[in-house]
């Protein structure tokens, strides 16, 4: 089922530049789902926060959202920082359905993407 709104999560960056590509997913995404809100996130450095992203989502009326982390290994961010925000967002908008989608490195289709891209 597709969410009412896409949070694509990223780790954040002093430079601004760093938010492009990020930035690009989500337009490739909202571009793949008509109708559904696409925002981007960060864990740190940058803004919105997740917090503020999911709501500012919460706000508008969206009823799910699905966060998913732009991450290719899951490090402690992912193993214990994220849960934990998520599980506070769960308890602060019990009205929204919130999922927590894989990381994309355990997507063998991401991966394989970036590998055709690397090999040419």
């Amino acid at each position: 089922m597709t969410p009412d709104a896409i949070v694509v999560f990223a780790h954040g960056a002093r430079d601004p530049e760093w938010a492009r590509p990020i930035e690009r997913l989500a337009a490739l995404i909202a571009a793949r789902a008509p109708g559904t809100r696409v925002r981007c996130a960060y864990l740190e450095l940058m803004q919105p926060s997740l917090a503020e992203a999911v709501d500012g989502l919460a706000a508008e009326g969206v009823r799910s959202v699905r966060i998913v982390p732009a991450f290719i290994g899951a490090g402690g961010h992912l193993k214990r920082d994220l849960p934990l925000a998520v599980a506070a967002l769960r308890a602060k908008h019990p009205r929204l359905a919130i999922e927590l989608a894989s990381h994309i490195g355990e997507s063998e289709a991401a991966l394989a993407a970036i590998a055709e891209v690397f090999a040419r």
